[in-house]
């Protein structure tokens, strides 16, 4: 018996498909048993992009995902990525590695104080310390990921409590030699240190399945949420992506929007919730929708910069949230009517009991008219010639070619912007992007996590030729597992969305400049699939080629030569 099978067992226990990693001494037995008891361990080129899939995968499920990272540097190349986590609320189990116990703080092989540096980024950490209590400190992990407002936790464990209790003795020197004084007093502490580590070692067996139910709103609050709605004219909904963390009842939330009638505008991992073109989903002129509602309900969307801090919100409007965290909930502004419970329950619940009056019809139309304007806009700039691709155009021609079940991962930062105009993700839960916190870097990660969660779905990642440094190596990862996944990369040779605005306001391009990269043929040596796009007449040829590349088993990546443009001038967030 080693530690490696307790955790596994509990991996195993948790239906956990998944064990995202890269290898290291450290976490070895973890590895090994967990592959032992049928979970897929996946290797990763860099410890941020295991994070990311394991991201991916719990956002995509509505499970606690896991990834396990060796120690020192394998623990601090995840702390991006934890914090991506932590601000998305994705409910991540991060595992890592350490120093022997005898040997913490020695100057051991990378012994670094990880709890306290990974304190700020997860809700929840814990340093085990006998093998006896692997059991109950993961089964807590798990707990502690989903309960309330979800999000990553950390469980340290020290490489003395992995292997069997004979080689830890071997390690410790139980055969040492020495007949002073001194060594017999090291031998008989390691000794006793040893057997204190594996006291009542194996008692502790994998329990039941942990579930923890979402937090509920009361009927007072649902009865609250409905006499405001009942009073108002013109209502606005902002869905977040809070709404979609119970990812099994997707469907259902979708069918209370619906049924609620309200205008909705969606967000992060709620895009796509209400389908493509859907005549209650607004796209465009939020900021104008805002401005003339008389009732404006986020749920699961804090008041933070998105919405200028609330002030988005006219002060004459009522203001209703719903959140699982109490912080967001009264971010920046206090809502007139706050309900700290989960957004996709409360919209359910409301939906049972409420019917939208006729007169919201009028309003809908006025603001669809105002969104289909804006998409007629885009059209008309889509069809400008270029002389090499316009973006739009690009986007325009990709919309046509995504299949139904297509999954879109976001990362980048004008291309990506650009993309989220015209491409419209066909269901819920098929958009991934980082989320608040802004990080590039998640396209590789969250596309491998999402295309073994749907193996028989199209994904694509819309790359930006800055973010697309961050995964390159990936497309090795991606090779290696069988995860044909489609990338794009609007390539304008730099980093544009910051570019635009710094070259006008400080009248230097220092820092954004990139050259125009042969990002497909990285791609080829990596055993992937590489198509270089320069003309826009030949968009749905090349796209067409790197479906049926995907489809055939390979990765592939579209090297889009893009066209400056100043579409999204001014875009710059703070």
């Amino acid at each position: 018996m080693n530690g490696g099978q307790l955790i596994a067992s509990v991996l195993a226990a948790q239906r956990v498909t998944f064990l995202f990693t890269l290898c290291g001494g450290h976490i070895s037995p973890i590895l090994v048993e967990a592959k032992k008891l049928g979970i897929r361990v996946v290797d990763t080129r860099h410890e941020a992009t295991a994070v990311f899939a394991a991201d991916a995968v719990a956002r995509l499920t509505g499970r606690p995902a896991v990834a396990a990272v060796t120690a020192g540097p394998g623990v601090t190349n995840t702390v991006t990525a934890v914090k991506n986590a932590q601000m998305a609320q994705s409910p991540v189990i991060l595992i890592g590695g350490a120093a022997p116990t005898a040997l913490k703080g020695r100057g051991a092989l990378q012994d670094i104080e990880q709890i306290g540096l990974l304190k700020s980024v997860v809700k929840w950490s814990k340093r085990v310390k006998r093998v006896a209590d692997l059991v109950p400190v993961m089964e807590e992990a798990f707990r502690r990921t989903q309960e309330g407002t979800p999000g990553p936790v950390f469980v340290e464990i020290p490489v003395d409590l992995l292997y069997d209790e004979k080689t830890v003795k071997e390690w410790y020197g139980a055969n040492r030699g020495g007949k002073t004084f001194l060594d017999k007093a090291l031998k008989w502490y390691l000794k006793r240190h040893v057997n204190r580590l594996f006291r009542d070692a194996w008692e502790r067996k994998a329990g039941d399945f942990i579930e923890i139910p979402p937090p509920t709103p009361s009927p007072g609050s649902v009865e609250r949420v409905i006499q405001v709605l009942s009073k108002a004219k013109r209502p606005v909904l902002i869905a977040g992506s809070q709404t979609t963390l119970q990812a099994g009842e997707a469907d259902q939330i979708a069918a209370a929007v619906e049924k609620l009638g309200i205008p909705t505008y969606l967000s992060g991992m709620a895009r796509g919730l209400l389908g493509r073109n859907h005549p209650l989903h607004l796209r465009h002129k939020r900021r104008n929708a805002l401005k003339k509602a008389d009732l404006v309900l986020l749920a699961g969307v804090p008041a933070d910069f998105r919405l200028d801090y609330g002030n988005h919100i006219r002060r004459s409007s009522t203001y209703v949230s719903v959140n699982r965290s109490r912080s967001d909930l009264y971010k920046n502004r206090k809502p007139d009517v706050a309900v700290h419970a989960d957004p996709g329950l409360l919209l359910r619940r409301v939906s049972e009991k409420f019917s939208p009056p006729a007169e919201w019809a009028d309003w809908l139309a006025e603001l669809r008219e105002t969104n289909d304007a804006r998409d007629a806009e885009i059209v008309t700039q889509a069809s400008a010639t270029a002389e090499i691709v316009n973006p739009l155009h690009f986007f325009t021609e990709m919309e046509k070619t995504l299949g139904d079940g297509c999954i879109l991962v976001a990362d980048g930062g004008d291309f990506v912007g650009t993309a989220s105009y015209i491409l419209q993700p066909p269901g819920p839960l098929t958009w991934l992007d980082p989320g608040a916190f802004g990080t590039l870097g998640v396209g590789a990660g969250f596309a491998l996590g999402a295309k073994l969660v749907h193996p028989d779905r199209d994904v694509w990642i819309v790359f930006g030729d800055g973010s697309v440094g961050y995964s390159m190596t990936e497309f090795d990862t991606f090779v290696r597992h069988g995860t044909p996944v489609i990338a794009v990369v609007g390539n304008d040779a730099g980093w544009t969305q910051i570019a635009r605005e710094q070259v006008e306001m400080l009248g230097d391009d220092v820092g954004t400049v990139l050259s125009r990269a042969e990002y497909h043929r990285v791609a080829e040596g990596f055993g992937g699939a590489g198509f270089l796009l320069k003309n826009q007449g030949e968009t749905d040829e090349v796209l067409t080629k790197a479906k049926a590349a995907a489809k055939a088993g390979q990765p592939v990546l579209v090297n889009v030569w893009l066209d400056k443009t100043d579409f999204r001038k001014g875009s710059i967030s703070m």
